[in-house]
């Protein structure tokens, strides 16, 4: 290419390209359609990217649900109380019809079955026969505000993040929860809990947040950070950034305090009582090396994996604002951002303890060996 001879060039790559494709081809027509775990580690292994890492034989299924259900309690776990008005009272014309349902349907990716067996691919192929049962069973679960046992239990695929994990506490802990949990999950996250979150009330603010909301983006969180940062340098002769990280945010949130934000929303009363009873009496159970573990209680956390578990995460930040005027915060999930002009220096601690306040009110931990502080300045 670099001596000109481009045909030359282009025919070499297409040539490759076939070689490539013919050889993994090879590979990956022994996986069956189903088996997207069997895939992937070929895909893996084909791209050189993943390979698997060595494990320790003292590590069991048993020993890490164990671990991830220790991480995901809350010593001070209380129950809210329903709520219960007639202005409120579901109606049967606000139900999910069966069209709806046979869309949801009939639009499933594929994806893992949860503990409940039922696979998307037949759920997606018998849409037409099943959708009305559905339907009749997601209304149902709905209006009497009850979550089926089943639905509120998960099993964990854990994943290594290091090469060779030596401890539990080395795997991270992927979620797989009920297929048509799911499904009823994302119906009262788009008829309720998205519009509610685009009007909420005084004491909770999500202009600041730039993940898990139906306008928010990496880009819009990195466009509203420089803007941020550039206005305040038209005045202050440098902008601090303190980037705080929290540990297991997901796993250890804090579900009473979640509730009682949760119930300032503009959302019906039967579906706020079906989100408290939907994560109560949750539990979980972990595969590993070819067992199950048995099922354990967990009393935190807002269910990896779910659908409603990242705008519920936004729901309780929305009460993590700026200690001081003239500071702001930026986040993107778990990740937060205080900004603070040059002018308002000294209140660095006041913000940090702030932040570290609002953590230990939800059940949360600030990881402090993550924390980063960049200066900005104008060298124009």
């Amino acid at each position: 290419m670099h001596a000109g001879r481009v045909e030359e060039a282009g025919a070499l790559s297409r040539q490759i390209g076939r070689d490539i494709t013919r050889r993994s081809k090879h590979q990956l027509s022994n996986i069956k359609k189903t088996s997207a775990k069997k895939l992937w580690k070929v895909v893996r292994l084909l791209t050189g990217h993943k390979h698997d890492p060595t494990v320790d034989s003292s590590i069991t299924a048993a020993k890490l649900n164990q671990h991830y259900a220790s991480v995901s309690t809350d010593a001070s776990y209380e129950r809210p109380p329903p709520k219960d008005s007639a202005i409120n009272h579901p109606h049967w014309s606000h139900c999910v019809s069966d069209y709806q349902v046979f869309k949801c349907l009939d639009t499933l990716c594929s994806t893992a079955t949860g503990l409940d067996k039922p696979l998307a691919w037949f759920l997606r192929l018998a849409a037409p026969v099943f959708c009305g049962q559905i339907a009749d069973m997601i209304n149902l679960s709905l209006q009497t505000s009850t979550v089926p046992t089943q639905w509120k239990q998960a099993y964990i695929r854990p994943v290594p993040k290091t090469p060779t994990p030596k401890q539990p506490a080395d795997y991270r802990p992927i979620s797989i929860t009920p297929v048509l949990t799911r499904m009823t999950e994302r119906i009262v996250l788009q008829r309720y809990i998205y519009p509610a979150l685009s009007s909420p009330p005084p004491m909770l603010q999500y202009s600041d947040q730039f993940t898990f909301r139906p306008t928010g983006s990496t880009t819009a969180a990195i466009i509203h950070l420089l803007n941020t940062v550039v206005s305040l340098l038209s005045t202050e002769p440098y902008v601090i950034v303190i980037s705080l990280d929290i540990s297991k945010a997901f796993d250890t949130v804090r579900r009473s305090t979640l509730l009682r934000k949760l119930a300032q929303l503009d959302i019906p009363d039967h579906i706020y009582n079906w989100l408290a009873d939907f994560f109560n009496n949750h539990s979980h159970c972990t595969a590993f090396g070819g067992e199950l573990s048995t099922l354990l209680d967990i009393t935190a956390s807002i269910i990896q994996c779910s659908a409603i578990g990242p705008a519920a995460y936004v729901v309780t930040a929305g009460d993590l604002v700026a200690a001081v005027p003239g500071n702001s915060l930026c986040k993107y999930a778990d990740d937060t951002y205080v900004i603070i002009p040059a002018s308002n220096e000294a209140s660095r601690l006041v913000e940090l303890d702030n932040v570290q306040c609002w953590a230990s009110q939800n059940n949360l931990n600030l990881n402090c060996s993550k924390w980063t502080e960049i200066v900005f300045r104008d060298t124009r």
